[in-house]
């Protein structure tokens, strides 16, 4: 039995009130989320090196050590990764964005439409790529508090970022849709590249 069992609905704190219906769900691609978020093709090249540089001096016994080590860690990542794509659940409706994540402590981050400010679409080539979400106003989400769904180095101000996702433009072009019809008096606007994101195409946000 885990936490998720008795959900009214999967992904969801409770049932969807009437005129709110669900746009899209989705959840993180384990092998995407642990090459992007968790950075394990750089670590296993850092041990690489580390174990080449061993051999050269001469220290066989430091290598194998250095290598077992890296090896662990590789596990490690690959183990919460797939904790993370197994308990996490990206929900989108006509009105709101549900985040339902947390491996150890699940909770659920509901973002109002009309909250979100932009968003910035981050591609990791074909199909996949991250969402991060720029939110109006402040809040009090923590950056801790949403790790590993928080977008990197905006700690004095958090932005949710949806991860991993393995169909990446085609949920953003749905969420920009939503995010406009939610609020129809903004504007719609395209963000800008930021120095965190690889290039990949905008997302359109809505605006007030």
């Amino acid at each position: 039995m885990i936490e998720y069992d008795f959900e009214p609905v999967r992904g969801l704190p409770g049932t969807l009130p009437p005129g709110e219906w669900i746009v899209w769900q989705a959840s993180p691609d384990w092998p995407a989320f642990r090459r992007s978020a968790l950075h394990a093709r750089w670590l296993a090249l850092y041990f690489a090196v580390l174990v080449v540089a061993a051999l050269a001096s001469g220290n066989a016994v430091g290598a194998a050590a250095i290598a077992g080590a890296g090896v662990i860690l590789q596990g490690l990542l690959t183990l919460f990764a797939w904790a993370v794509a197994r308990t996490t659940v990206y929900t989108l409706t006509n009105k709101r964005l549900v985040l339902r994540i947390g491996v150890a402590l699940g909770k659920c981050v509901n973002l109002p439409l009309a909250q979100i400010a932009a968003a910035d679409l981050r591609s990791h080539g074909g199909m996949a790529g991250d969402i991060a979400l720029a939110l109006k106003g402040p809040h009090r989400l923590g950056y801790a508090m949403l790790w590993p769904h928080a977008r990197p180095w905006h700690l004095s101000c958090p932005q949710p970022m949806l991860r991993a996702l393995v169909d990446a433009p085609r949920l953003a072009q749905a969420l920009a849709q939503a995010c406009a019809a939610a609020a129809p008096a903004g504007v719609v606007r395209a963000t800008a590249p930021t120095p965190d994101a690889a290039p990949g195409p905008a997302l359109h946000g809505a605006a007030a």
